[in-house]
């Protein structure tokens, strides 16, 4: 009769829970398909810029450190039309690439509480997925009111959200503001706040 040999025991369980651990720790099983993890964004930054007629105002960079905590202001005048893009980055390395080059797993959702702001998408065809859904890295904001409500808190929460099961660009009103974009399914890969004032 042969004795277990619990060294050996110990050995094959530690190899299965390393694996287990590993493919655990992946969306779907694949490190293909974990094309941007959340813990490789550490910024989102925002380019605001006034393309009113007769502006020639330059492009402000809002940055929003993840896990820094506090939000940026953004200031917003009313009757003002402003050209927005998101940068995602890695410390100083530009991830937003990664996003374009994975846009039908991607999607951005603009929720504005406390403001009254029109949102146009206006990607071009390389942040377009194939559902013909814009991922929303470059959009138009026509600033009705930027605080509709003076006494509260006016923002934009803004996410990204990593392979819903299906999108849309509709927008819908959310209390005393509107939220673009809808989703159903997926993961959150990043979420940033930004405070609006005017």
């Amino acid at each position: 009769m042969k004795l277990f040999n619990t060294k050996n025991i110990i050995n094959v369980l530690a190899v299965l829970m390393i694996a287990i651990t590993i493919v655990s720790c992946q969306r779907n099983g694949s490190v293909a398909e974990d094309d941007l993890p959340q813990e490789e964004l550490t910024n989102i930054i925002l380019k605001v810029r006034d393309i009113s007629p007769g502006s020639t105002a330059p492009a402000i960079p809002y940055n929003y450190s993840m896990g820094a905590g506090g939000a940026p202001t953004i200031q917003l005048q009313d009757g003002k039309t402003y050209e927005v893009i998101a940068e995602f980055k890695n410390g100083n390395e530009d991830v937003t690439q990664e996003i374009i080059d994975a846009k039908n797993e991607h999607f951005l959702i603009f929720n504005f509480p406390n403001s009254d702001i029109s949102l146009t998408r206006t990607d071009d065809a390389n942040s377009t997925r194939g559902d013909e859904k814009r991922v929303g890295l470059r959009t138009e904001w026509v600033v009705n009111k930027a605080k509709k409500n003076p006494s509260a808190t006016s923002q934009l929460i803004f996410t990204l959200y990593h392979e819903p099961a299906s999108v849309t660009e509709d927008s819908q009103t959310n209390g005393n503001g509107i939220i673009f974009g809808t989703q159903v399914g997926g993961e959150t890969d990043a979420q940033a706040s930004y405070n609006i004032i005017n």
